[in-house]
């Protein structure tokens, strides 16, 4: 059942970012608007997931989403870093469970979407 509300989520996730723009100086951080989640679709239909090859292959084609939905941070920002790691973690997370759902099955239909998790 949980797997079911996870992947409904992620299915109904915006498809697009907004540009964010940075808050002009004086003004506190709270008036920044909330950014938007960030998803990427990783297909599946090339491989065969039921060998090593394909599910090697998939799972790099995941991690790149992660990447790309996560974001990267300054080597000199700490925090920001912190926070991407974070993401990263948490998001692959997500993603892997369904992954193996669909290695599991060895169903090539769906295309897995990944969106960060960033709070």
């Amino acid at each position: 059942m949980t797997k079911l509300l996870i992947l409904a989520a992620l299915a109904a996730a915006p498809l697009g970012q907004p540009a964010l723009a940075a808050a002009p100086l004086g003004q506190p951080a709270l008036a920044q608007p909330a950014p938007a989640e960030r998803t990427a679709v990783v297909q599946h239909r090339d491989l065969d997931l039921r060998t090593d090859r394909g599910t090697k292959t998939l799972d790099r084609r995941i991690w790149r989403a992660v990447v790309e939905v996560c974001g990267t941070a300054s080597d000199f920002d700490i925090a920001g870093r912190n926070h991407v790691h974070a993401c990263r973690r948490d998001t692959r997370a997500l993603a892997s469970v369904q992954a193996d759902a669909v290695i599991a099955s060895a169903v090539r239909g769906e295309p897995i979407r990944v969106t960060s998790i960033a709070k």
